[in-house]
């Protein structure tokens, strides 16, 4: 008797161990995917766009579910996209041409990242080469030769650096290239340690409005001959322009830009995501970020380039955007 009551005593304390592990979880997701109740969506640096919006993003998606979203701060794109993958951070912001390059497994990927989907395309984020009139610069051509920051390591930025360059006959090494995030290279600026900066954000950033206090912005302007080649080689690319006014500049500024997107780990459960995709665009007017009014669920299923996540698929096929 005393045997089998210390067997069902066992038994019981295994079972509460059992239910203990299970209970912080939703649906029984575990760690690789499933439905946890704890999110995390990755930004980038303090001093861009994805941080403040990120925070925003996470905001809404945490109010409208009964779910907890941390934004976290981060390197931007590449490391992003590595993080979802591992499954280090469940929903993160990155740029369509990286998100693009890690699916395909080309570039800066190594292996295919075969875990990444999409949420939505959100905006446009504009290529600003940022340097001050003292500089001279007034070409990408007068690049060459001066203290240039090309974008933190591995982020989304250095590629475009690389491939703006590129069209332009330029390389890495015709410069000499500081690898820096955007509040680093303003301030650089500013000090006169650097000469110039690319900034992939949507404009305004913040980081470059900062630097407009204190001095006078250039932004470079990039002809058109050069952005025909761009796009025709890399098509992800699209014709921007920076408005007169902006950083106080007298004039319109010709650039380019790519997309801003969601993205979420693809071992997340269609229904966890699909109530998140439906929270976040079902209120994207409560964003108070100057972005906000670029985002909206119709433009969320154009420019993406991978595939949408189950979850995410399912939002934008009752809105009728998506083809069933």
């Amino acid at each position: 008797m005393k045997k089998n009551k210390m067997l069902a005593f066992a038994f019981i304390m295994i079972l509460a161990a059992f239910l203990a592990a299970c209970g912080g979880q939703k649906g029984g997701g575990d760690s690789e995917g499933g439905e946890t109740d704890a999110l995390t969506l990755l930004t980038g640096g303090t001093g861009g766009t994805y941080y403040p919006l990120g925070g925003e993003i996470a905001g809404i998606m945490q109010e409208h579910t009964d779910y907890t979203v941390s934004s976290i701060t981060s390197g931007a794109s590449t490391e992003n996209m590595n993080k979802v993958q591992s499954g280090e951070g469940h929903l993160a912001l990155v740029q369509t041409d990286i998100a693009s390059y890690g699916v395909e497994g080309t570039q800066m990927f190594e292996e295919k990242l075969d875990k990444v989907t999409a949420v939505g395309a959100l905006y446009p984020e504009t290529i600003q080469i940022v340097t001050t009139p003292d500089s001279g610069i007034e070409s990408v051509e007068d690049l060459k030769g001066k203290v240039v920051s090309v974008g933190d390591t591995g982020s989304g930025t250095l590629e475009n650096a690389k491939q703006i360059l590129e069209v332009h006959g330029l390389t890495l090494e015709d410069l000499d290239a500081q690898y820096l995030p955007f509040d680093e290279s303003t301030d650089s600026i500013q000090d006169g340690t650097i000469d110039a900066a690319f900034v992939t954000a949507g404009a305004p950033t913040a980081s470059v409005e900062q630097l407009s206090v204190q001095s006078d912005v250039v932004i470079v302007p990039i002809a058109n001959d050069k952005i025909d080649a761009l796009i025709e080689k890399y098509p992800y690319y699209t014709t921007e322009v920076i408005p007169a006014g902006t950083y106080g500049l007298a004039e319109d500024t010709q650039t380019v830009a790519v997309l801003a997107m969601l993205i979420a780990n693809g071992d997340l459960s269609e229904d966890q995501v699909y109530e998140l995709t439906k929270a976040f665009f079902d209120n994207e007017g409560d964003i108070t970020h100057d972005k906000g009014e670029k985002i909206s669920a119709e433009a969320a299923v154009e420019g993406v380039g991978i595939d949408f996540h189950p979850g995410a698929k399912k939002y934008f096929e009752e809105k009728g955007l998506l083809g069933e």
